[in-house]
């Protein structure tokens, strides 16, 4: 008897060879995407750059050169919005009007990580450190005695920015965080895994020279004159970026793993790195975006959005106005009437596919799993129903009319797809931006890739089931409903 998504066809075995090398060809470009965008600035500012050379326009540039004239947009047109440079909207203008609704993707370009507290820098037995705070769900233990980079801004007293990334380039330091050696961690190794590293024993190492300069004006270098290894740091921050001690109070540092992307496996069939979760559905999404050329039928919106790892708070995140203030925007901008009642109907006449990415099933940890109702590597993009915990609290759950015309859509072009859900129930569970989406009336289902180990330093994900959500997106934008 069939056991539930074992019975879906491997993609690879059905795959032709030009179908192989093109799947290959795309994670090469991905691969080199996710080695550089590792924050959700550093990708903001990644699809800011390639909307452009596609001649999208700045919508807010648009509008104001406009002056409320009306019909600002007809089919065919195609505008962005940078949100704070931590979100993104894109839109390419239909040709039906925008009360028939949109096809939209939705993506979130965080991860989780570690950042900096805004008074990080403590010197302790001759060594100087910085304190952190971590960003989303983590296995802290996973974070100690691996090379850290610091990616992020410092914005300074006069309003000057100074960007920092350092640590994973070519003949840079990097950075790590230590461990208790076995020879005196019986204490240590006893206590529960979630109790082994704590929160605030995630402090970076950053150097250990002392400064034997003595400081030539008053003010914070004297103030750490009886700390010299601190003293060091902060003389080597003012010299490199021109920024104080007290600049970090308005600083967003980001503590990532300085590891590199790499093919794994040995036929190189996987992608190993830091931010799958979910900048491989955020960078599919992207692509099959600039992808479809000419004029759509109806009008493709694509939202990367940040801080869905903590709920998708504030004013970049999911839950905020972003969203229904930029597709309220769209319908004023091609239409001269009725602007709220088109506005209503195109919330509510929308389709959406929430792109996040699902977990696998791990040989090393089946029991999680319902293997009825499991996703698997290789075998093409996640169609998750629903998601949430304990009663599918707190997720969204689709309806099957959409999921359906789905169905006939990815079977018509022949797109590798499976079906399942985070885990066993009462186990755990999780939740995406899907919920937040439909609240405006939209039809929602989540879809993405399955990764292995999400949420860890390094995740691992397909590079088959990488392509295949790509060609799903783009399908899914030129060709539903």
């Amino acid at each position: 008897m069939a056991k539930g998504n074992e019975a879906y066809d491997i993609w690879w075995e059905k795959a032709g060879e030009k179908e192989k090398k093109e799947a290959f060809r795309f994670s090469d470009e991905y691969m080199a995407f996710l080695q550089s965008c590792k924050t959700e600035r550093e990708v903001s500012a990644y699809a800011v750059s390639c909307l452009e050379k596609q001649k999208y326009a700045d919508l807010d540039v648009l509008v104001e050169k406009d002056k409320g004239k009306g019909n600002l947009l007809a089919p065919g047109d195609k505008v962005y919005r940078n949100c704070q440079g931590k979100s993104i909207l894109a839109a390419v203008i239909g040709k039906q009007p925008l009360n028939r609704g949109v096809n939209a993707i939705a993506a979130h370009i965080d991860s989780p990580r570690l950042d900096f507290k805004q008074n990080p820098f403590y010197e302790d037995s001759h060594l100087t450190l910085a304190k952190t705070h971590y960003y989303g769900g983590i296995k802290k233990y996973q974070w100690v005695c691996m090379p850290l980079a610091l990616h992020g801004v410092v914005f300074l007293k006069n309003g000057n920015k100074v960007e920092v990334r350092v640590g994973d380039q070519e003949g840079d330091p990097c950075f790590v965080i230590t461990d208790l050696l076995p020879h005196l961690a019986q204490k240590q190794m006893e206590k529960k895994v979630a109790e082994a590293v704590t929160g605030e024993g995630l402090n970076v190492l950053l150097g250990s020279l002392p400064d034997k300069e003595k400081p030539k004006e008053k003010g914070a270098d004297q103030e750490n004159a009886g700390q010299p290894v601190k003293s060091m740091l902060l003389r080597i921050l003012k010299e490199t970026y021109g920024v104080e001690e007290r600049d970090f109070v308005s600083a967003e540092i980001e503590v990532v793993p300085a590891l590199p992307v790499k093919d794994i496996g040995f036929d190189r069939s996987m992608i190993g790195g830091y931010g799958h979760d979910d900048r491989v559905c955020a960078y599919a999404a992207l692509k099959a975006l600039l992808d479809s050329k000419g004029v759509p039928e109806k009008t493709m919106v694509l939202y990367l959005a940040d801080k869905e790892e903590v709920g998708s708070q504030g004013n970049t995140g999911a839950q905020s106005v972003a969203l229904r203030n930029f597709l309220s925007e769209l319908c004023a901008a091609t239409s001269d009437r009725y602007q709220d009642l088109i506005a209503y109907r195109c919330f509510a006449a929308s389709h959406l596919l929430s792109a996040d990415v699902g977990s696998a099933v791990d040989p090393n940890f089946k029991d999680v799993q319902d293997p009825l109702n499991a996703n698997y590597l290789g075998k093409g993009m996640v169609l998750e129903k629903y998601t949430g915990r304990a009663g599918k609290s707190g997720g969204s759950d689709a309806n099957p009319e959409f999921i359906a015309a789905l169905r006939q859509l990815f079977d018509k072009d022949a797109i590798a797809w499976q079906t399942g859900e985070i885990g066993k129930v009462d186990l755990g569970g999780g939740g995406t931006v899907a919920a937040f989406m439909a609240n405006l009336g939209m039809q929602v289902v989540d879809c993405g890739v399955p990764v292995l180990s999400m949420h860890s330093p390094y995740e691992v994900v397909s590079k088959g089931d990488l392509y295949q959500t790509y060609l799903a997106y783009k399908t899914f934008f030129l060709n539903f409903g």
